[in-house]
């Protein structure tokens, strides 16, 4: 398999960081994660990527959300996981915190027994470094806490770090990249191996309505396991606002090359509330 260079995209994203000034609070730009369509940049969901945005201080957010999947391999089968809920609050000083819970996972490969269990929690720290007119930058901790159950959870603690920069050409569309690296082990039952990624993200995003969303990704890891190769997959979408507090979404996500994830194909739906 060919080795993919991460170094010019690496270069990319740290140049486009360290290039954002922090706005003044009398400067005459909007902040671009505020307004009445503010829910639809604020979320992390249902793209893989992280929002640039920081919960304002004194908010807070709740995401849940469903996918049934189908899974590579010879025997196929399925798996469905829920509630991916994701509690976000704001904090001083352009910071936040997140919450991720565990999820409920149930795998099902004909021939096999059903296996059923939590996945791990995950705690983390996110900083929105400043905004221009055309520009947000933020970066963000993550820490994987060794939980969860044999099939699905963190045998290890995990990390992650990741800078994200969105760019946003006009006042209705936007490109996102996010480049991370991560530290991650494997469940128990799957050896409980210990192995380094580079993610590497792009999203794009059209707002045709203030309240309507379309969103196209393609994301991916140098590594998908111990002594794994790469793995890419896309997904898509759509977000509408219920109100300027509520939102909907349906997503569809498809395997482009490796065995990043486990699937063929997945399907999700989900909400996010802004309080």
């Amino acid at each position: 398999m060919n080795k993919i260079n991460f170094s010019p995209i690496t270069a990319l994203l740290a140049a486009l960081i360290m290039s954002i000034q922090a706005v003044r609070a009398d400067d005459a730009v909007q902040n671009p994660c505020t307004g009445p369509s503010a829910l639809l940049a604020l979320l992390d969901r249902p793209t893989v990527s992280d929002s640039a945005c920081v919960v304002q201080y004194g908010q807070a957010v709740l995401e849940a959300g469903y996918q049934h999947a189908n899974l590579t391999g010879t025997g196929g089968g399925t798996a469905d996981n829920f509630p991916e809920a994701e509690l976000r609050f704001g904090l001083p000083g352009h910071n936040e915190f997140v919450l991720l819970p565990p999820n409920d996972n149930l795998q099902q490969v004909p021939g096999s027994p059903h296996l059923q269990g939590f996945s791990a929690t995950t705690v983390g720290i996110k900083h929105e470094l400043g905004y221009t007119k055309h520009w947000l930058g933020a970066v963000e901790s993550l820490f994987t806490l060794p939980s969860g159950s044999p099939a699905f959870g963190s045998r290890g603690t995990g990390v992650a770090f990741n800078g994200i920069v969105d760019y946003a050409p006009s006042n209705n569309t936007g490109i996102s990249l996010q480049l991370g690296v991560t530290s991650q082990t494997n469940p128990a039952l799957a050896g409980g191996g210990r192995f380094t990624s580079v993610n590497p993200d792009i999203t794009f995003t059209w707002l045709p309505l203030w309240n309507l969303q379309f969103y196209g990704e393609v994301y991916g890891q140098s590594r998908t396991g111990p002594g794994l190769g790469s793995g890419f997959d896309a997904d898509g979408g759509v977000q509408y606002l219920l109100t300027p507090y509520c939102k909907v979404d349906l997503e569809e996500d498809v395997r482009l090359s490796g065995n990043l994830g486990g699937f063929t194909h997945y399907f999700g739906a989900g909400m996010g509330f802004l309080f």
